[in-house]
């Protein structure tokens, strides 16, 4: 039934973190329409985002705020509190302490959108494939089970990550993106550990490594130019350390953003509101993008119980502004190869590895 010329009062375009912590806290009073292209409901339906699915501290003190416990469900094997980091090109190889929950990303979303179907009309797995303005609210064009529905929302809010088609749409504010590849291998896991790769000849960003119950997944974010040889570029350096990356089980792929500059955000306008990565929120040094998801649908949540959404939501995203332009003065520390190296060699904060448990490690990946 429409209400001021309305099916819904707000239409949410995507269910990461984000999406589904502003869809948790929504007031019910709110006529949701909801789109994704998973199934929360379904683990094995829809698109699977790559990540690396370690819950930061930043995330793990966000969930805190909102008085949410983890279920043993959600969490894989090892547990490990250290990354090893390498420079490729100098050899230069520190281990550094890190607080890091290895998770199941697929079932952490999940997890986060249990419920929502009850307080909300959930089109999912589905694509939203067209967005534009109608009589002072939006028209959303989705496609599910090839066919094609369209419906009518005052507000309009984009959860939908790096590739956001709300943003596209409606804002003019360009992000700078990468290409993230993600592949996973069989591996026995008798001395895992999670790596971090520099070698500015393959990306100006970074390549990981790590395990969960028996795979071992390998990825990097990339540029978008020649970002396959590039992945493979990073496979050779990895095998030479004795990984054996010759037969991957899946691949996955998708656009990761990377703020540059303060002026690479964007909140709202005319109605539309965009959170999570989708407004630039993750990190520029890390790629941590779920603490920041959290923290904004917590922030719209909040804003839509105020007269003027825009104006609130702008005021509440302030801390978040501000965190993301602190990570931005960290960045040349990691990227800028000198400083790097410089910061590496000086052994600040590096965890001291004993020389034999380096030899085992190297042993068991051989």
């Amino acid at each position: 039934m429409e209400r001021d010329g309305f099916e819904y009062d707000i239409a949410l375009i995507g269910l990461g973190p984000a999406g589904a912590t502003l869809a948790r806290l929504l007031d019910p009073k709110w006529r949701l329409l909801i789109v994704d292209q998973k199934d929360p409901r379904h683990l094995d339906e829809g698109f699977s985002k790559p990540c690396g699915g370690l819950l930061a501290p930043d995330a793990q003190r966000a969930l805190a705020g909102l008085s949410l416990t983890l279920p043993k469900e959600v969490l894989v094997s090892p547990q490990i509190f250290s990354v090893k980091t390498i420079d490729f090109p100098t050899g230069l190889t520190r281990h550094y302490q890190r607080f890091y929950l290895n998770m199941d990303r697929r079932r952490f979303d999940s997890w986060l959108a249990e419920g929502l179907e009850e307080k909300a009309r959930l089109l999912a797995p589905a694509r939203c494939v067209g967005i534009e303005g109608y009589r002072g609210g939006f028209l959303v064009r989705c496609r599910q089970n090839g066919q094609e529905q369209t419906f009518t929302a005052r507000y309009l809010v984009g959860a939908d990550g790096a590739g956001s088609l709300v943003r596209r749409t409606f804002f003019s504010q360009k992000i700078r993106q990468y290409l993230s590849i993600q592949q996973w291998f069989d591996s026995p896991q008798s001395q895992p550990f999670y790596g971090a790769y520099f070698d500015e000849t393959i990306t100006d960003c970074y390549g990981w490594s790590h395990w969960k119950d028996g795979s071992l997944i390998v990825g990097a974010a990339l540029p978008k130019q020649n970002s396959r040889q590039r992945f493979e570029q990073l496979k050779s350096r990895l095998e030479a350390l004795g990984f054996d990356l010759s037969h991957p089980v899946k691949t996955e792929a998708c656009l990761v953003s990377r703020p540059a500059s303060p002026g690479q955000f964007a909140l709202c306008r005319e109605g539309a509101f965009l959170i999570g990565e989708a407004a630039g929120f993750i990190s520029p040094s890390s790629l941590e993008g779920i603490s920041y998801g959290i923290r904004s649908g917590i922030a719209l949540a909040g804003a839509f119980e105020s007269r003027d959404p825009q104006k609130a939501y702008r005021k509440a995203t302030w801390p978040i502004l501000r965190d993301l332009t602190l990570k931005l003065l960290k960045v040349p520390f990691l990227y800028w190869p000198g400083l790097r190296r410089l910061a590496m060699g000086s052994n600040l904060l590096a965890v001291d590895v004993s020389a034999s448990s380096s030899q085992n490690n190297r042993g068991e990946i051989e």
